[in-house]
């Protein structure tokens, strides 16, 4: 078993699972893919290291050399030359070293990138941390070349070594933040891929303050700091003409104005780019929309609000999905009144219309027919009793083995009760029939007023219907096994019809039903 990497501080990951995974990012990145990638990155940041470190350098130079306002003379001029001297020839040295050390800290994201599939642990925490480790880099670059420059210069001149000292570390400090900036920006597409399999549970790299206080470092620090370097030797009694100390206000205006727009539009990018996935995403689970994710492709506090939505968003989709089948188990209107109310246990007194349908020879057809057969014919059975039930403004209370009970008017009021479930019979019984031939059913219907309400208890209830209808409706669905229409209706549900229904059926005999003391009049569809 390998040995349990060191992780550095500030970086939490959780594992990836339905509620915490990064749905918006890619789950799985082939070698091709991820040697295509790796070359990207390295290509952009073989010029954006070497060419903010460059700039950085000329501009620090530029100042001391030509702008800010040391005494001219022939010692100034012999220090100019060397240190453009050493500008020129050792300099590259230390950067060189430095992208060196860079590219091998950062091998293990080459080789997980090269290798394809998901990263392991040290290449995940490098890849998160690798614009701050760059920036370290180029930070170790930046300070010795202060202490090069400030020894060639300090045996001359003390107040001038130390100044070109400074100034070089400020400069490298501003040149550190671009830096910083930039590869964050670049390296995106790699972070997305290394929390494929774990989202953050704590920044890994500064966030939005950070930020920006690193574009006002790099954009108005140095100007602000070389403004007031000037301005003491100047005070200081400093052999400087009127022409020269103008022209240091002027470039250090002018830098501090490309610099700063530079870097506040990075900065500003880098946070605002995320910002605005998560608002579109908004935009459209609003529109009801739960499938949308963001990818999380930003290591920082602004990784944690991405991964916090799609994590919002897979609890909104598990809430749907409990919704669902809570609905389909119970029904829709009962699980909205649920959702609603909460728990209620008890009911009340409705008036309702109930309609019950059973198989007959159910178990002849089991015992004939496969499980599999079975299971597939009953549930075009009941497809069609759910199909008519549902047309006609009813619920299906409950499914018991091979018959179903159909209530019209609970658990939301229905004006037409008793017409709409008379009716809902007779289309279903012709349905049955013709779709369904294999399968013969009865179907029994009564009305009249039930309590309907939460039965059971509190760890274990259920939504339904209790009272005579019910029973006269099963009674009359046995009756109606060994009548020629398979269909009875109750003399109470007709008398609560509308006229032109009742004029589709015709009463038979007296009879008094199973289980019951008072007489019932059934009625068949003419």
């Amino acid at each position: 078993m390998a040995a349990r990497q060191h992780r550095p501080a500030g970086i939490g990951l959780v594992e990836s699972s339905p509620s915490h995974a990064n749905l918006g990012s890619p789950r799985g990145l082939s070698a091709v893919e991820g040697a295509a990638l790796a070359r990207q990155i390295r290509r952009r940041l073989s010029v954006a290291i070497p060419g903010a470190n460059v700039v950085g350098a000329f501009v620090v130079f530029a100042f001391l050399g030509f702008v800010a306002p040391t005494p001219v003379g022939p010692t100034q001029h012999a220090l100019t030359r060397t240190n453009l001297f050493i500008f020129a020839a050792v300099l590259p040295i230390p950067m060189a070293a430095g992208r060196f050390w860079s590219l091998r800290v950062t091998q293990p994201i080459r080789m997980w990138l090269v290798a394809g599939g998901p990263p392991d642990e040290r290449a995940r925490e490098l890849t998160l941390r690798q614009p701050l480790v760059l920036a370290e880099a180029s930070a170790l670059v930046w300070a010795g070349s202060a202490i090069v420059f400030t020894a060639v210069n300090a045996p001359r001149s003390l107040a001038l070594g130390l100044q070109v000292g400074f100034t070089t570390l400020l400069g490298g400090l501003a040149t550190c933040a671009l830096l910083y900036l930039v590869t964050e920006r670049i390296v995106r597409p790699v972070t997305a891929r290394a929390l494929t399999t774990g989202t953050l549970s704590q920044p890994a790299l500064p966030g939005v303050a950070t930020r920006m206080l690193l574009a006002w470092a790099f954009g108005t620090a140095l100007a602000v700091l070389g403004s007031g370097l000037v301005a003491t030797f100047y005070l200081a009694g400093a052999d400087t003409s009127p022409n020269r100390l103008a022209a240091t206000v002027v470039f250090l205006s002018a830098t501090a104005l490309v610099a700063g727009i530079v870097t506040v539009v990075i900065a500003a990018r880098s946070v605002a780019d995320p910002v605005n996935s998560v608002r579109q995403a908004l935009a459209r689970l609003e529109a009801g929309d739960v499938d949308v994710a963001v990818p999380v492709d930003d290591s920082s506090e602004v990784g944690l609000l991405q991964a916090g939505f799609n994590r919002m968003v897979a609890g909104l989709r598990e809430r749907d999905r409990i919704r669902d089948l809570f609905g389909r188990h119970v029904g829709e209107d009962v699980a909205r009144q649920a959702l609603a109310r909460g728990l209620d246990l008890g009911g009340e007194v409705r008036e309702v219309a109930v309609l019950f349908v059973d198989v007959i020879g159910s178990t002849r057809l089991a015992a004939t027919r496969e499980p599999t057969s079975v299971v597939e014919t009953l549930n075009r059975f009941f497809a069609l009793v759910v199909e008519e039930a549902t047309q006609h403004g009813g619920w299906i209370n409950k499914f018991e083995g091979d018959a179903a009970l159909c209530v019209f008017g609970a658990p939301t009021p229905h004006p037409g009760a008793a017409t709409a479930a008379l009716a809902a019979g007779r289309a279903l019984c012709g349905r049955l029939e013709a779709e369904v031939p294999e399968i013969q059913a009865a179907i029994g219907l009564s009305a009249g007023p039930v309590v309907a309400g939460n039965v059971g208890a509190a760890e274990r209830y259920e939504y339904t219907v209790i009272g005579d209808p019910v029973n006269e409706a099963a009674r009359l669905t046995e009756l109606a096994k060994t009548t020629p229409t398979r269909l009875l209706a109750s003399d109470a549900i007709l008398g609560r019809a509308s006229r032109t229904e009742r004029e589709r059926w015709s009463t038979g005999e007296t009879v008094t039903l199973r289980g019951r003391t008072e007489p019932t009049t059934p009625a068949s569809p003419t």
